[in-house]
């Protein structure tokens, strides 16, 4: 280690002086010892802020180092913790498919019970399940020609509804089902139920003309030209009023 300059620089001079005879030999010895006692006093301080300043050294690598283990430790939890965030969000996503697959699910089985809205022969009203159901399976039996069966089938349904939106059209197509197993009479009395309850409806009309068909068939010519004068009347616009002006003309 280098002394400081200025003492080194006074002991070379005092050496030089003392050895060229310019002081005194004890005066010499005197400020060279002095100047030694002062050489060791600085090189004291100077290592002891040496080792000061490698301990700080030392303490600021220890720290640095703590603080770089804690810094790996914060990313290895922040990346468990983001993993455990993905983890939980696949999780969540998961519990909010089968939530709404169990109620589109609850929903499908509620609207099996619940009444909806129906159209038949131009008209809305709402109608449960059942009800519907029953109407259409006796009508797709009607269009297959088993007339018995349809018969049957729309009775039960008038007993069972009998304030249904599909009062008319069941009253129309049971009496269908009646002419055409030759029950005329009770096919008379349904048809005219359906007139009688729902005159503005689009089978009335023909619901009349059926009238007529089925006392021609009982052989009451008078009564099926009122029936059918009748129908002119009531509804002359319709395109059973058509038919209604053919068969007029026809029956004697």
């Amino acid at each position: 280690m280098k002394l400081p300059i200025s003492l080194a620089a006074m002991a070379c001079v005092l050496a030089f002086n003392a050895h060229a005879g310019l002081f005194e030999d004890d005066e010499a010895r005197k400020a060279i010892l002095d100047m030694r006692q002062r050489l060791d006093v600085s090189q004291q301080r100077t290592a002891e802020e040496l080792r000061k300043v490698n301990e700080d050294n030392a303490q600021l690598r220890r720290s640095l180092l703590q603080l770089s283990g804690q810094i790996d430790a914060l990313r290895s939890e922040l990346a468990q913790m983001r993993g455990q965030g993905e983890q939980m969000t696949r999780e969540l996503s998961e519990v909010q498919r089968r939530q709404k697959d169990l109620s589109q699910g609850l929903d499908d089985r509620l609207s099996k019970f619940e009444p909806s809205k129906v159209s038949v022969d131009g008209r809305e009203f709402v109608a449960d399940p059942a009800e519907k159901q029953e109407f259409e399976t006796a009508l797709a039996v009607m269009r297959k020609g088993e007339f018995a069966t349809a018969q049957t089938g729309f009775g039960n349904f008038l007993k069972r509804y009998p304030q249904s939106g599909y009062k008319a059209p069941a009253l129309f197509w049971l009496g269908n089902a009646q002419y055409a197993l030759r029950n005329y009479r009770d096919a008379i009395t349904n048809f005219r139920t359906l007139v009688a309850t729902d005159t503005e409806h689009v089978r009335a009309p023909e619901a009349v003309l059926a009238i007529a068909n089925c006392q021609v068939e009982l052989k009451d010519i008078s009564a099926a030209r009122k029936t059918l004068q009748d129908l002119l009347k009531a509804y002359p616009q319709s395109e059973a009023a058509s038919v209604a002006k053919d068969r007029l003309s026809k029956l004697k």
